[in-house]
């Protein structure tokens, strides 16, 4: 999840600025087009550490998805195919499960930088999940959870969000790249990070990863109360988030893990791939225009009880 500068708006005025998009002028089916042909910043703006590119139909039936693949940047890794939405505007129903979920919109919205990152990072540490039982929040589309599942040998890799729109994108991906997983078991769920659900968690994990969970501060007691819980049913256990300052919404977020009796560290430079690639951006190299560090390269926050 990536977004703009961090804001003080309300969670109900937030969602009457979807309403009031979605009830806007439709697009043109030529202009859904368009919008397929450019279909997120992803293809323009990003680290660029796992290359992709969109999947051309002769006569595509639908114009508010695009599939794209992605390249697994080591030998003999299967290619990933992600479904994705492409339309620039929200539907009225968006609005209304945002409503009824209380949860923000951002993981429809497109395949956002620090999830590549935390993909990147995890293919690049594949030992470290190797027979683990995995989670991944607020997962979007979900190429973290599947390049785990597809180059780490876990035994488990569960794709999470709290939005079931999303989490229906993540099934069809988990459908459409079954036999990249060889003998880990994937699945989705619809998770919300609230007190009342978390009794419904049955599993138990050995790693939680998750990228940009942190910009919307009324989300951060949950979240850190989602983690400590899932820490604690197994010892020892470890979340890894990658996630942007923001302003002071990192630091918010951290103050509620530290109110949760929880440990973290932050590590700036974590990978030399991503840290080569922050720093081109940061010198212009003109690939991401808008690139600002406060705002779009991913902390390691790794967190423990």
């Amino acid at each position: 999840m990536e977004t703009g500068a961090p804001t003080t708006a309300k969670p109900s005025s937030l969602r009457w600025k979807i309403l009031r998009q979605a009830l806007l002028r439709k697009p043109t089916d030529e202009q859904s087009a368009i919008g397929v042909k450019r279909i997120t910043r992803k293809t323009t703006q990003g680290f660029n550490l796992i290359p992709s590119n969109l999947v051309e139909e002769d006569h595509p039936t639908n114009l508010t998805d695009a599939t794209v693949c992605y390249t697994i940047p080591i030998d003999s890794a299967p290619k990933l195919y992600l479904t994705q939405r492409v339309v620039d505007r929200a539907e009225l129903s968006d609005f209304e499960i945002c409503n009824q979920y209380n949860i923000d919109n951002t993981g429809l919205v497109c395949q956002w930088p620090s999830e590549e990152a935390l993909a990147y990072f995890c293919l690049r540490n594949a030992d470290m999940f190797r027979s683990k039982r995995v989670i991944e929040l607020g997962a979007g589309y979900g190429l973290a959870g599947l390049v785990i599942a597809a180059v780490t040998e876990a035994s488990e890799v569960v794709i999470s969000d709290g939005n079931p729109q999303v989490v229906d994108y993540i099934q069809r991906n988990i459908d459409a790249n079954s036999k990249a997983f060889g003998g880990t078991r994937v699945k989705s769920m619809m998770l919300h990070w609230n007190q009342n659900e978390k009794s419904n968690i049955s599993s138990t994990f050995d790693l939680i990863v998750a990228s940009d969970c942190t910009f919307f501060k009324e989300f951060h007691n949950g979240l850190a109360q989602i983690v400590k819980f899932l820490l604690e049913k197994v010892r020892p256990a470890e979340a890894i988030f990658f996630s942007p300052k923001r302003g002071d919404s990192l630091d918010k977020f951290l103050e509620k893990i530290k109110e949760s009796n929880l440990c973290f560290s932050i590590t700036e430079n974590y990978d030399t791939e991503i840290w080569k690639r922050h720093n081109q951006l940061m010198n212009g190299d003109g690939s991401w225009p808008s690139y600002e560090k406060d705002h779009c390269y991913p902390l390691l926050v790794r967190i423990a009880l």
